[in-house]
């Protein structure tokens, strides 16, 4: 069915289709009609962060900000979903137009600038939600306007509030969208935000009774330099772990494609090759226990099994999402159990 409405979704300015399909997601999942749209995988259960995964594959925040559209989206087959990011207070985002498609390339260009309606409306819609199949990460941020001194305010806020309804929070700390952003990962900066959020975590652990698994979302534009810093920060501090990678400023390889000097952050395609590298690497530089969610450029089974092999415990999807629809869940879940009831192959790297 996805197949039939894209030519129709691709015709339209590409946020106005982004908020069309969840709109018509959420009318299949009301009426019945969402089976028609893909099967569901079979599971394929992952034990991670201490919590038990129906299958490893899992829907990468932005898509669905609000956390309006948990349930429809859960019933795609998805062993997780993450909402956000949400910041304290509603934010417009920046100027229309914001997002760009470069079919050629299979990938989109966003600077959305973490438009949302805030974390009480966030908190509001997760409180409805049926949440039957999958688990629920929470990706939360600072507002535009808080200077990055103040940032740590705006990031407790947020873990406050979703903390008794998350399965999972991320903290973003890497959207090219929200400038001085990024500067957040800088090691001084790193090392004081995420260890004031871990001490607020067992805080509020010890306060609602569970302890909630805290990840944090890196940048795959970072120097070897930077990946060293921070695989000695999130060690340190001992996340429960790390998601790789947000969407990248570069454009190499795509000088002539049209938007692709369009600002924002690239996803899709050509995105893979680089986030993935940065999976491997983080993977050499963090402890075992700290397990890692790849996403960047998934748009088949087989990417899906590399980031695997990469490292990676988890996926999770969005852009391809956008070009394949429902059955890259199914394809990719497949894709993984496949690779890992594989014979073993010895001593042989896993990109080999």
């Amino acid at each position: 069915m996805y197949g039939l409405a894209r030519p129709f979704l691709f015709g339209l300015d590409a946020e106005r289709a982004h908020a069309l399909g969840l709109s018509a997601l959420e009318a299949a999942y009301r009426t019945g009609t969402n089976p028609l749209l893909a099967r569901a995988p079979k599971p394929l259960a992952v034990k991670v962060f201490g919590l038990q995964f129906p299958n490893p594959v899992g829907l990468a925040a932005g898509l669905d900000k609000n956390g309006a559209h948990i349930d429809a989206l859960m019933a795609l087959g998805f062993g997780f979903v993450e909402v956000g990011t949400t910041t304290p207070r509603p934010q417009a985002g920046n100027p229309k137009p914001r997002m760009f498609r470069l079919p050629s390339q299979r990938a989109i260009i966003n600077r959305l600038g973490f438009n949302n309606d805030g974390v009480d409306a966030l908190v509001a819609n997760v409180s409805r939600a049926r949440r039957r199949g999958g688990l629920l990460g929470i990706n939360i941020g600072k507002n535009k306007d808080t200077p990055n001194e103040s940032a740590e305010s705006d990031y407790l806020f947020c873990l406050e509030r979703v903390y008794p309804l998350a399965d999972y929070i991320t903290v973003n700390i890497s959207s090219p969208n929200t400038a001085g952003l990024r500067e957040l990962q800088e090691e001084q900066q790193l090392r004081r935000l995420v260890g004031t959020l871990r001490e607020a975590q067992e805080r509020l652990g010890a306060q609602h009774g569970r302890r909630v698994p805290m990840l944090v979302k890196i940048a795959p534009d970072l120097s070897d330099e930077d990946i060293d810093a921070a695989g000695r920060v999130l060690s340190d501090l001992e996340v429960d772990g790390v998601i790789a990678t947000n969407t990248t400023v570069s454009r190499f390889g795509l000088e002539h494609v049209r938007h692709a000097d369009q600002a924002g952050g690239l996803s899709g395609e050509p995105l893979m090759g680089r986030s993935t590298l940065v999976l491997r690497k983080l993977r050499t530089r963090l402890p075992e226990h700290i397990p890692l969610v790849g996403v960047g450029g998934i748009l088949s089974g087989a990417d899906a099994a590399a980031k695997a092999a990469a490292g990676a415990s988890l996926v999770q999807v969005y852009t391809g999402l956008i070009y394949r629809g429902p059955a890259l869940i199914g394809e990719s879940v497949d894709a993984m159990r496949r690779r890992k009831e594989a014979p073993s192959r010895g001593n042989l790297p896993p990109d080999a």
